[in-house]
């Protein structure tokens, strides 16, 4: 059995055997990081080097070439993993991780997402259809404000209601006191939601912001309080925070992952990181259960099919682990609905904020539209 992983580049390069001698670059760079005449023989050769095993063009200046490595140059941690992946070589100019395809050995490491599609809707009670996603913002609001919010966004259908990304730990609603009090808020909704037969209930994600050495703590406490899972931040606290919750035996809540930070990875087309890998691959290999991401048409510039390549590569039944719930988000419409499903399908959490609450004491008609776009 094969138990290299593989990992494939696209390379900025004048010709085919420039393109080569990157590519033979990228292996040592990202093994042994010394010159080839150096490299020990034996194992350290035969083994742990990184080995070329595919180049081709992909137009005049663009190749892409794939490279296998030894999990031995790993070891346990999903941070090494990434850094045998793109390590020093993300500081070179014209190289991009398009593709990633773990072996045997890599997958046992880490086997991807705990709940996934499937886990999610099983919490939700909400079987097909694509899922109600309303943020709850804007930091500087109360508790009781924000409180007040998540009640009726959940009331009114949602499926998840998050906390936005910058509801952190200010002092107008500090996250140990928000926390419980949000929780609180959607049980009330979800217990007039029973009483009115609806067999769907709605999920409260809080998001995770804490100093690095309080972060799992937060998480328990969020646990604890009753929270339906977590949002949190990969490019500020670190893909392998989410590997660790994702796969500890205690926890046992579904993760979203938001992308703040991470844009400067995927926008650039030849250095970074693909759309598909960033939003995708990496978020799953984590083990992330929801990816949010830019929007085609909203504020952020992405285009359809880089949102389409982030969408397949979540859902993707061959991908890592468990398919995950793509989340678009951002300069969301209720106009928008009936595009967004065809594009996007019903596997798909719809994240929409600053338009909802644009519609003041209309929010919830708005949730019951956009649930009634969605079916």
């Amino acid at each position: 059995m094969d138990e290299r992983f593989r990992v494939t580049y696209q390379i900025v390069a004048p010709d085919r055997e420039q393109a080569r001698q990157r590519a033979l670059g990228i292996a040592l760079e990202q093994t042994v990081e010394i010159p080839l005449e150096v490299v020990p023989e034996g194992f350290v050769q035969e083994t742990i080097l990184g080995r070329l095993e595919e180049l081709s063009p992909l137009s005049d200046d663009r190749f892409s070439a794939t490279i296998s490595y030894s999990p031995a140059s790993v070891g346990t941690e999903l941070s090494q993993l990434l850094n045998v992946m793109f390590g020093n070589s993300s500081i070179q100019q014209g190289i991009r991780v398009t593709g990633f395809s773990p072996s045997p050995a890599i997958t046992r490491l880490f086997p991807g997402p705990r709940f996934g599609i499937s886990g999610i809707r099983r919490l939700t009670g909400r079987a097909r259809g694509g899922l109600v996603c309303p943020v709850i913002k804007p930091q500087g609001q109360t508790t009781d404000v924000l409180a007040d919010l998540c009640h009726d966004m959940a009331l009114a259908g949602a499926d998840i209601v998050k906390e936005d990304h910058g509801l952190a730990n200010q002092q107008t609603a500090p996250v140990r006191t928000r926390i419980p009090a949000l929780v609180a808020a959607t049980a009330r909704a979800n217990a007039r939601r029973r009483a009115n037969g609806d067999t769907t209930r709605a999920l409260y994600f809080p998001t995770l912001c804490a100093h690095a050495e309080q972060f799992f703590d937060l998480a328990f406490f969020a646990r604890e309080a009753g929270a339906d899972g977590v949002l949190i931040m990969p490019g500020l606290y670190g893909f392998d925070t989410i590997n660790r919750l994702a796969r500890h035996p205690d926890f046992n809540l579904p993760i979203m992952a938001h992308p703040a930070n991470l844009g400067a990875w995927v926008l650039s087309p030849d250095h970074g990181y693909s759309h598909a890998m960033m939003f995708g691959t990496l978020m799953r290999l984590a083990g992330a259960d929801i990816s949010i991401f830019p929007n085609v048409g909203g504020r952020f510039g992405f285009s359809a099919d880089q949102c389409r390549s982030i969408a397949s590569a979540c859902t993707c039944p061959d991908g890592i682990g468990k398919p995950i719930l793509p989340s678009p988000g951002g300069g969301m419409t209720l106009e928008r609905i009936p595009e967004l499903r065809a594009m996007y399908g019903s596997d798909s959490a719809y994240l929409m904020g600053g338009s909802l609450l644009d519609q003041g004491k209309n929010l919830g008609r708005a949730i019951t539209d956009m649930r009634t776009a969605l079916d």
